[in-house]
């Protein structure tokens, strides 16, 4: 297995990546190595691109104020990462698209070799992209809150911080309701593993 440094490497100097000639930077990680949450995220969008790290546009703001909502520090108590490591080239107006099945596929052992070298408590997939690379499954709506044995780390499914922002009601049963729940059943599950 190789160590955190290597992964990295490896991943920095990929031989035929499928999105090679895709955006500008490949886009890995921010947070903690050392962190007992991993979050799976899904390809990177064009801030994400600019700036190389995950999480850093409206969405990333939306995904730290999740987190703090439940009580954690998105720069130390988390990991980030993606499914895909470089935002796919876009169509049809848009200047990025959603990963298609075979690049889930090319970078998921990479996504599994994270896990596996980052030892996570607890890991949170957000939305479609990341549920397929990890469970092999999609359907966030139904997915959603629920825990899962990924290797033996508990694992749920919770709405991408976009899809929140396109869904601004704070109303019960809204996307930002049943994450509000999500988030502090992951605090739950959190403070009863330490």
């Amino acid at each position: 297995m190789p160590t955190l440094p290597e992964l990295l490497h490896s991943l920095q100097t990929l031989q035929n990546d499928p999105l090679a000639h895709a955006g500008t930077n490949i886009v890995i990680s921010r947070g903690n190595p050392q962190a007992r949450i991993l979050l799976v995220g899904e390809a990177p969008g064009p801030q994400e691109d600019k700036i190389g790290k995950p999480f850093v546009g409206p969405a990333g703001q939306m995904l730290d104020k999740v987190l703090q909502a439940g009580g954690f520090d998105p720069e130390q108590d988390v990991y980030i990462i993606n499914s895909v490591f470089r935002m796919p080239p876009g169509e049809a107006g848009k200047n990025f698209r959603k990963p298609n099945d075979a690049e889930i596929d090319f970078y998921r052992p990479f996504v599994f070799s994270f896990i596996e070298i980052c030892q996570p408590l607890i890991i949170l997939l957000t939305g479609n992209v990341a549920s397929q690379s990890v469970l092999g499954k999609t359907g966030i709506t139904s997915l959603r809150g629920q825990w899962f044995q990924v290797q033996g780390h508990w694992t749920m499914p919770i709405f991408h911080p976009s899809y929140l922002l396109r869904n601004p009601s704070k109303a019960p049963g809204s996307p930002k309701s049943l994450m509000w729940t999500d988030i502090q059943e992951v605090k739950r599950k959190f403070d009863s593993l330490q």
